[in-house]
């Protein structure tokens, strides 16, 4: 399924499993996905369906166990303060004007977030931002395994470390080191991937942009029409038949913003990347707008993806570059994040 982008010179091709679902689902409310899971696109039955129970340590999406340890919410809650501490120290200091963006996206803009904000990090802590983790969960446990085993674990009080690596720092034991490792992926590694590949979506989906248009118009149109979390799971709970009779006793529930974003019911011209559209928005009470889930429950990163995302863009923007004239097709395929995949800027001619 190919979806237009805001000039008729790109188009976005979906994975088939996506383009199926936008197809075969859009402007319905609740709907069978599988035998035992069932499909809520419908905003008034997706707040009362998220509203129902908290989400379930397996449910959430960074912070579930972790070598077979539970990560409870205060620790969860702790951790991504010291990132957010972090990400607003690295704020402070603007982005230098020369720095190169050219290349494919997202991997350029997530390389620079690396360095932004963690580049001052121990090799062993930043190697865990390698994109390629993303390959195998083996790649990573042997990558934490062979940084948690080696001489020179990094200390508390070395100069210039982040917040983050400093936590890290505090263990002592072999088996702490790999959990603390594994921490600081989980913390660190879903800002740069979110925000690089949300800044990528953008690009591919509307530059360039009237000089005019505000950054966070931009991110928000971007974050509906692509929203790199386009479903959130919910395992079967004796709430939900109550909520709908077409929900079973042990149906999975699988709340589909990637639907609710692009209903005809709550959106002018759905298909269509209008950032234009958010300057009378408040993005925090839009019906169906789940970027960041649902009120009962936000994500807690959603401070620190704005303003990066922002702050990139801006970067993106004043650079003048441009999306290769020469790609006409964005390929989204399956993945954790909705994320063009590849989009190859370059500098103008």
């Amino acid at each position: 399924m190919s979806s237009p982008a805001s000039t008729s010179k790109r188009s976005i091709e979906f994975a088939p499993r996506l383009a199926s679902l936008i197809s075969d689902y859009s402007g319905q409310d609740v709907f069978r996905l599988e035998p035992d899971t069932v499909g809520i696109a419908e905003p008034e039955i997706i707040d009362r369906i998220l509203a129902a129970r908290r989400a379930l340590e397996t449910e959430r999406p960074t912070f579930k166990p972790l070598h077979g340890r539970s990560i409870s919410r205060a620790e969860a809650s702790s951790v991504t303060r010291t990132i957010a501490n972090d990400v607003r120290h690295a704020l402070r200091d603007a982005p230098p004007k020369e720095t190169d963006l050219s290349g494919s996206w997202p991997l350029t803009g997530h390389l620079f977030l690396r360095d932004l904000i963690l580049g001052t990090d121990p090799f062993r802590l930043r190697l865990l931002m390698s994109r390629y983790l993303e390959l195998t969960p083996k790649l990573t446990w042997s990558v934490i395994a062979v940084g948690a085993a080696l001489p020179g674990w990094p200390r508390a009080s070395d100069n210039g470390i982040t917040r983050l690596a400093a936590r890290a720092a505090e263990a002592t034991s072999y088996q702490d080191r790999r959990y603390a490792m594994g921490m600081y992926r989980r913390a660190a590694a879903p800002v740069c991937f979110t925000v690089s590949t949300l800044v990528s979506n953008a690009l591919w989906l509307g530059a360039p942009f009237d000089d005019a248009m505000p950054n966070r118009n931009i991110i928000l149109e971007s974050l509906r029409l692509l929203p790199p979390s386009w479903n959130i799971l919910r395992n079967a709970s004796p709430e939900y038949p109550s909520i709908d009779s077409r929900i079973g006793a042990g149906d999975d529930v699988l709340v589909l913003p990637l639907l609710s974003h692009r209903d005809p019911a709550l959106w002018e011209e759905p298909e269509s990347f209008r950032p234009a559209r958010w300057h009378d928005l408040d993005p925090d009470n839009v019906s169906g707008y789940l970027p960041f889930g649902h009120s009962s429950e936000r994500c807690w990163g959603r401070h620190m993806v704005m303003p990066l995302a922002e702050l990139l863009l801006q970067h993106v923007r004043r650079s003048r570059l441009m999306v290769d004239p020469e790609q006409k097709t964005g390929k989204v395929p399956l993945l954790g994040l909705l994320g063009v995949e590849d989009v190859r800027m370059v500098k103008p001619a």
